[in-house]
């Protein structure tokens, strides 16, 4: 796709075929040295690196493609670019007790690269 960074990397980490689909789970990371309008429509390059967990969900009937499903953490990649901050909490819920957003960054998708890459539940303050 030209949208995308020439940085661009797509590791496969698993993948799920069905009778009609395909689960496709993978790590994306890029330099976001231009705009990402399937990612990040409308936000200038930041030049900061972002990798996230990305699942794409593609459904074949016919034997020609359907629809194409993406997830992924948008607020771990507005955290990686510096839009977002996990500690601007808003004041109703400042006034609540909340100390942080429940917000992680590149960690998140680190961490489904394998149990022991970061420590679980992290974002659980008693746990």
């Amino acid at each position: 796709m030209p949208s995308n960074p020439p940085s661009l990397k797509i590791r496969l980490i698993s993948r799920t075929i069905g009778v009609d689909r395909v689960v496709d789970e993978m790590i994306v990371s890029f330099r976001h040295t231009q705009e990402v309008p399937w990612m990040l429509p409308g936000v200038p390059p930041s030049d900061k690196l972002v990798e996230v967990a990305l699942v794409s969900i593609v459904r074949v009937h016919g034997g020609k493609l359907e629809h194409k499903h993406v997830y992924w953490d948008q607020a771990s990649v507005l955290v990686q670019i510096g839009a977002l901050d996990p500690k601007l909490v808003p004041k109703h819920l400042k006034a609540k007790g909340m100390e942080r957003l429940p917000v992680a960054g590149r960690e998140a998708a680190r961490k489904v690269l394998g149990e022991e890459s970061h420590p679980s539940n992290e974002l659980l303050p008693k746990w």
